[in-house]
């Protein structure tokens, strides 16, 4: 059996389908730790999961509540080039506090999410690394935009000419980034990246992005693995709700996940939109507001801080969301359709890729409005053909363990002997 260290980017969105990930191989008989800030040390002991911190000095308790506040306000480019700077910095911190921590924690191979820099700790401590990807993989191909465009694959010459000048502009962005970790590549006599592939694992990719779900592409790269979403339902924290409220009518579940969440017009808008009295409105602030800051909204819907969202899902009709990949692939598991609010970072990506699969509506963010919205939602609803098609999705996405099937996969992608061969 192995020991395995994991290095993801901190924040919910990541941690969740890491700790899924690292208990799936625990249970094959590895041993796992995540290296991580204070901030998400909690979660992952909470999961079961062994912890070394790192970047102590530079990310005290209470950091990441303020980053994600202060991303929270941000939309579209401003985003991204927030997201960008605050993975720099982090990149900056995992180059310099990584290695020792790796070295003490004396693990055999490394665990990697592709929005993380620690590639290069694997390769300057001699440790081979299995790239992880939670969002969208990266992908050279040029009939595929950045994840951060919400655009389909290129039909033609002028379409990939787009895609390869918005990577240019990714590249660019991301200078910051590439500065950093190339100056402590070439301290650690490594070769510079200039291509965020550049940065994935020779040895193997594997995605909790479901085939079925991404775009209908071929070929894709030799050593990327689609597998299923990293869920463990029995990691989720309980969270209290008032279950006597649900009235039995239709069943629209709203969230913005728990980073880009701050914004009243965004939450109020959504009510206006669900405030047809056939409907019944579940609306998930994410710990961005609070209820009493909204006030009373139109529909009277029920308003929560979180909602236990793999149990509402389960009774939803449709599901209005920013189009996090976590939320999105957690409804389309239960066959629920979507209205797609895509707002930065990899969100565009993934509606696209709702949009382009015939389960849901986007309505870009600079364009919501309540008209907007309600017609989306009751397209959604009346349209048998998107939950039809959201439901295909559902079984083509249940009949695979996600998290078992990744792990069988890093075993054998490193040579791994397993204790368990239940996949």
């Amino acid at each position: 059996m192995a020991r395995l260290g994991a290095f993801c980017f901190p924040g919910s969105g990541h941690i969740n389908p890491m700790t899924a990930l690292a208990r799936a191989l625990e249970q094959r008989g590895h041993g796992v730790v995540i290296f991580g800030i204070a901030d998400v040390e909690p979660q992952v002991r909470a999961a079961g999961i062994e912890f070394r911190r790192i970047g102590a000095a530079d990310y005290p308790p209470g950091t990441l509540n303020a980053l994600d506040d202060h991303l929270g306000a941000l939309s579209g480019l401003a985003a991204l080039r927030f997201t960008l700077q605050r993975v720099a910095n982090t990149g900056r911190m995992v180059l310099r506090d990584a290695p020792a921590a790796v070295r003490e924690a004396r693990v055999d191979a490394l665990l990697v999410d592709e929005a993380d820099v620690s590639g290069a700790v694997a390769e300057h401590l001699g440790l081979p690394f299995v790239s992880v990807a939670i969002i969208p993989p990266i992908n050279r191909d040029d009939r595929l935009a950045p994840f951060c465009f919400g655009w389909h694959p290129a039909k033609g010459p002028l379409g990939r000419l787009r895609n390869r000048m918005a990577k240019r502009l990714l590249v660019w962005a991301g200078r910051p980034l590439f500065k950093i970790v190339n100056a402590k590549r070439s301290e650690w006599g490594l070769n510079p990246l200039r291509d965020p592939s550049d940065a994935l694992s020779p040895i193997a990719r594997v995605a909790q992005m479901p085939e079925a779900f991404n775009f209908q592409l071929a070929p894709r790269p030799e050593n990327l693995y689609f597998t299923g979403p990293f869920v463990n339902s029995t990691l989720r924290p309980p969270v209290d709700f008032p279950w006597d409220r649900l009235d039995g009518r239709r069943l629209v579940y709203a969230s913005l996940g728990t980073l880009q969440n701050s914004s009243e017009f965004a939450f109020r808008t959504i009510a206006e939109a669900c405030s047809d009295p056939s409907v019944q409105l579940v609306l998930s602030l994410g710990g961005g507001l609070v209820p009493e800051q909204l006030g009373v909204l139109p529909g009277d819907p029920v308003v929560v801080p979180y909602a236990p969202q793999l149990e509402i899902l389960k009774r939803a009709d449709v599901v209005i969301t920013h189009a996090g990949i976590n939320t999105v692939l957690e409804s389309l598991s239960e066959g629920v359709p979507l209205v797609a609010i895509p707002v930065a970072n990899d969100q565009p990506g993934v509606a696209a890729r709702v949009e382009a699969r015939g389960v849901g509506v986007v309505v870009p963010r600079k364009k919501l409005t309540a008209a907007r919205l309600r017609r989306a939602v009751r397209r959604v609803l009346e349209d048998p053909g998107y939950r039809a098609r959201a439901q295909e999705l559902g079984r083509a996405i249940r009949r695979i363990d996600g998290p078992a099937l990744a792990a069988e996969i890093i075993e054998r992608s490193l040579g791994l002997a397993s204790a368990s061969r239940r996949v």
